[in-house]
Parts: C-alpha cells; sequence; structure tokens
C-alpha cells in the first residue's frame, strides 16, 4: 500500500474509486471532478441511482472499456443524501463489496480516496486502518491511498465533457469577466466573490440569469451559480475546480472564451446596455470589498425585508447585518456606497 499525492485521477492504474451518494448527485468535490472526466460513467451512476439500485454497502463498477487508463470506475456510495454526512459502517460495508469486485474482476492496481472524509466528515484517523485491513486480502494488489489533503489544482483536473453552448446568460457572466478583469490591475483572475456580486448586480440591471440571491455572509449569494460554473468549467473558464465554493477561489478566461461570448452579446445591444450600466456603477470599486459593499448596500436599500430609505438607515441595517461588516464596513464606506447607487439611478426599484 502506498499513500499516494497529487491528484488521483491521474493515477497509472486500472481502477479508480469515486466517493459518491444514493442520489445520483455528483455536485461537488473528487465526485464532481470524475463526473467531468468520465461522463459516459456519470449517466450509467444517475440511471442506476434513479432506479434505487445505488445503496451503501455496496459498490457500482462502470467499465470505461479503454486500453489507456483506468479500466474501470467504481462508485462507493459513503452516504445517502448528498447533504447528509458519512458513517463508518457504510465505510465498513463498502470495502467488503469493494475487495469482492477485485477479487471477481482480476483488478491488481487501485486508487483510493479518502472515503467519507472532507465533505463526508469522517476521521482520516478512523477510516484508514479499516481501508488498510481490508486490503490487507488482497496482497498481491498495488493500492495508492490518497489521505485528505484538499482538492488537487484545478489546472489538473480533467474535463471530457461535451463542451456547452453559449446561451445569452452565459455569455454575460464570461463578457463582465473580461470587462472586470480589463479594468483591474494587471489580475487575469476573478475571484468567486467578485463574480457573485457581478452576477447579481448584473440580474439586478435587468438581465434574466434566473439566479436566486438570498443574504449570506458575504453579501448577496446565490448558490445556484455552482451549476452554471460547473457546466463552463474547462471549456470557457477555470479554477472552479471541484465546485467548492470558498469566496477566495480564483477563476480565469480560457483563451477565446470572451471572443465567443462577444459575438453573441454584440447580437444583443439590451446585454451591452446592462453591461455598460454596471461598468458604470462598479468604477473605482473594482475590488473584492469595493464589490461586496455596493452589492451588500444595494440589498439592504432594494431587497431587505425592511428597506433602508436612507444612507443612515443602511449604515444601521449593513452594520447588523453581521460582527464581519460591522468591523469592515464603516459608516463612510456606506455612505459612499449608497451615494454611488443613488447618483445612478440603482435605488428607485420597487
Amino acid at each position: 500500500m502506498i499513500l499516494a499525492e497529487g491528484n488521483l485521477l491521474q493515477a497509472d492504474v486500472q481502477a479508480l474509486v469515486n466517493t459518491v451518494n444514493t442520489e445520483g448527485v455528483m455536485g461537488k468535490g473528487i465526485a464532481l471532478q470524475f463526473k467531468r472526466a468520465f461522463p459516459a460513467m456519470f449517466k450509467d451512476y444517475e440511471r442506476e441511482a434513479k432506479a434505487g439500485r445505488i445503496e451503501t454497502g455496496r459498490v457500482h463498477v462502470f467499465d470505461v472499456g479503454s486500453l489507456m487508463g483506468p479500466r474501470w470506475i467504481i462508485n462507493f456510495p459513503t452516504k445517502q443524501g448528498w447533504r447528509q454526512p458519512s458513517r463508518l459502517e457504510w465505510i465498513r460495508t463498502g470495502l467488503d463489496s469493494l475487495i469482492e469486485e477485485i477479487q471477481r474482476r482480476g483488478i491488481q492496481s487501485i486508487a483510493v480516496p479518502p472515503l467519507g472524509c472532507g465533505n463526508g466528515g469522517l476521521d482520516w484517523s478512523e477510516v484508514f486502518p479499516l481501508i488498510k485491513e481490508s486490503f490487507g486480502r488482497v496482497p498481491a494488489v498495488r493500492v495508492l491511498v490518497y489521505p485528505p489533503r484538499g482538492a488537487p489544482d484545478p489546472e489538473t483536473m480533467p474535463v471530457r465533457t461535451a463542451r456547452p453552448s453559449l446561451t445569452e446568460g452565459r455569455a454575460g457572466l464570461l463578457g463582465l469577466m473580461r470587462r472586470y478583469i480589463d479594468a483591474g490591475l494587471d489580475e487575469e483572475s476573478v475571484s468567486l466573490l467578485e463574480i457573485q456580486k457581478l452576477l447579481y448586480l448584473l440580474q439586478e440591471a435587468g438581465q434574466p440569469l434566473r439566479l436566486s440571491f438570498i443574504a449570506h455572509r458575504y453579501g448577496p449569494y446565490a448558490d445556484n451559480l455552482r451549476h452554471v460554473l460547473n457546466k463552463l468549467e474547462g471549456h470557457y473558464l477555470r479554477g472552479f475546480g471541484d465546485g467548492s465554493v470558498s469566496p477566495e477561489k480564483q477563476l480565469r478566461l480560457l483563451p477565446g472564451a470572451s471572443d465567443e461570448a462577444q459575438a453573441i452579446i454584440q447580437e444583443h445591444p439590451e446585454i451591452q446596455e446592462r453591461f455598460e450600466r454596471v461598468a458604470r456603477l462598479i468604477s473605482g470599486f473594482e475590488t473584492p470589498f469595493g464589490m461586496e459593499l455596493l452589492s451588500t448596500v444595494h440589498w439592504v436599500a432594494t431587497r431587505a425585508a425592511t428597506r433602508a430609505k436612507s444612507a443612515a438607515e443602511a449604515i444601521r441595517d449593513v452594520q447588523a447585518w453581521n460582527t464581519r461588516k460591522a468591523s469592515l464596513m464603516s459608516p463612510a464606506h456606506v455612505q459612499a456606497a449608497w451615494e454611488r447607487l443613488e447618483q445612478q439611478g440603482w435605488l428607485n426599484r420597487a
């Protein structure tokens, strides 16, 4: 048994183990990486899950049918609902099923992730002894075990999904990223926090993005933006990686992406007008703090249950949002954001 580092999906083995739930969802973490790298496997897993044939304690094996790279993908259910935690008993029974499949198929080498750790919440110090004990039954098998060390570099994550078409909304996202990058200081990437706020403002400017924003720790936040970024990752942009939503995560445009987006935007003058409106608003605020400040003040004035009707009320509401905003966003900051929003007509919506 070898304790390995790096990207499990690049391991030179016959079989790769993927941790999954029983609901047919691969939305983040290593499962999302597998979904992008092996789309046919995901379709098979999704179909089996909908039929109720994916369950804890029993692995799901997909034959890739490839002479190069892994021959098998072994989906190992570590949890039931994708939001629910893992249980040690599911790791134990799942390992029994995994060893049976290894013996039945004559698998000689395999790569194993930290089963149930990470999003599953289990302790590696309890999981690793189970893995070690189970693979002791197949001593001839070459086993690469990847302890929990965080997600690999997004640049190393393979993407083999079909390239999605650019809708107006997707083009709007890419185009606004390009505009924002061009206005910055020699940066070629945009943080996820900034993208959230840019799209909040673009949607508030009238672009129908169908993003569901709520008041969150860092201001307006739409969880369903993840699905858009998942589709674009590896085709038009890079950096979203394993689907985690850390606000500091940096995303960059891939070559040609902004040109394709611009071609679509030019066909729709109304999108360009909304772009210009957002660009005018954020001029001078093009930092993570500035974007959070503008969007937060806009929210308390237009979207909060009790809307601020003056700068003084906005200061009160921003200070009450959470302790983080109270310490970072001074009355002068909020006043400046309020004046910019008011001067440019962003506070007039019902």
